[in-house]
């Protein structure tokens, strides 16, 4: 993992403004907006009618949403990504990019390579619907690729425009997932063998680790009501994925000789206070230890997929990682899911 980059919207949020902008006066919501350990948001905000009331979209336009703002922050990510790792968008020779806030055909691999103009020769990868999880779903794959191109560049890019997964009705369901997501992009550099910098982290192992009972906890699906996909969090998640990442993070372990205090590093996807507190609690890990996690949460909320890259790209910026230092990266969604890997600097 040679470099990272990120991309926003142009405008984001406190949540109270957001309060203010929708018209919320129910206590119970505004304590959900307000209690969740996050300041600000990246969004992109539904037009104004002609009463000064937000519109309520239709699919197909919360579709050209995803598509519109994704291109946009996923073009930031990777050139971003590629100047920190002074590479030029004619070394990319694999494309992979996640998101789960939309479903197109062509996908949006094939619409970044076209906007950014990328050669037609390169390989792509869509990894569609996987939910907060899947960016290391694709960093499996991605890296397995670069393992068989030795010297050749492939890019990861988590595009998540999270406004387009909106429902507004009112209800408690969907007000906690309104009060959680922000929308963002990022993206990972990957060279395999000597051709990567001395000073790139090394990915050892990544391990899968699904909880076929808690199937429906986490699921993003078609609403009859509100004729659009709605996203549906069980209020038990944090305390399903708490309990099982202790179960997680010791197969990532086994076999490597290591034990969780020999991890410098930790990266936890920022899907939630009561998830990381619960995460954080069952790994016997400090406040220090999660202190990007929690950060990344407060400045931009959960960006799904990404989030982790998020915190990997705030580590880096502390300049605290030393030559042999072990870090893990942790991501919970959807399955119930929790995937890790283990980097080595």
């Amino acid at each position: 993992m040679t470099a990272v980059g990120t991309g926003l919207p142009e405008h984001s949020y406190t949540q109270d403004e957001l309060l203010d902008i929708f018209g919320i006066t129910d206590p119970r919501i505004q304590s959900v907006f307000r209690g969740g350990a996050i300041e600000r948001r990246y969004l992109t905000l539904p037009p104004v009618g002609p009463d000064g009331t937000r519109l309520v979209e239709t699919q197909g336009e919360l579709l050209s949403k995803h598509v519109s703002t994704g291109l946009r922050m996923g073009r930031e990510a990777v050139e971003t990504c590629l100047k920190q790792a002074d590479m030029d968008l004619s070394d990319v020779r694999y494309l992979c990019c996640v998101s789960s806030t939309g479903f197109i055909v062509p996908g949006l691999s094939a619409l970044l390579l076209k906007e950014l103009g990328i050669a037609p020769d390169c390989a792509r990868l869509d990894v569609v619907g996987m939910g907060c999880n899947a960016g290391l779903n694709a960093l499996t794959a991605v890296s397995g690729w670069a393992a068989t191109h030795p010297g050749q560049l492939a890019l990861m890019v988590c595009i998540e425009a999270c406004s387009a997964a909106y429902v507004f009705d009112g209800t408690m369901r969907t007000s906690v997932v309104n009060s959680l997501f922000g929308d963002g992009a990022a993206a990972v550099a990957l060279l395999a063998d000597d051709t990567a910098p001395a000073d790139a982290p090394e990915l050892l192992k990544t391990t899968s680790w699904i909880i076929p009972e808690a199937m429906d906890a986490m699921r993003f699906d078609w609403d009859d009501d509100h004729e659009r996909f709605s996203f549906f969090l069980d209020p038990e998640v944090p305390y399903v994925v708490g309990a099982n990442a202790e179960e997680a993070v010791g197969r990532l372990l086994a076999g490597t000789g290591l034990r969780r205090s020999d991890i410098a590093h930790w990266l936890v996807h920022s899907g939630g206070k009561k998830v990381i507190d619960s995460v954080r609690i069952n790994l016997g890990l400090t406040k220090h230890d999660v202190r990007h996690t929690t950060s990344v949460l407060r400045d931009y909320g959960n960006l799904s997929s990404g989030s982790f890259l998020f915190s990997y790209e705030r580590l880096l910026a502390e300049d605290v990682v030393a030559a042999g230092d072990y870090t893990v990266l942790m991501t919970m969604g959807p399955g119930s899911t929790i995937e890790t890997a283990l980097l080595r600097w």
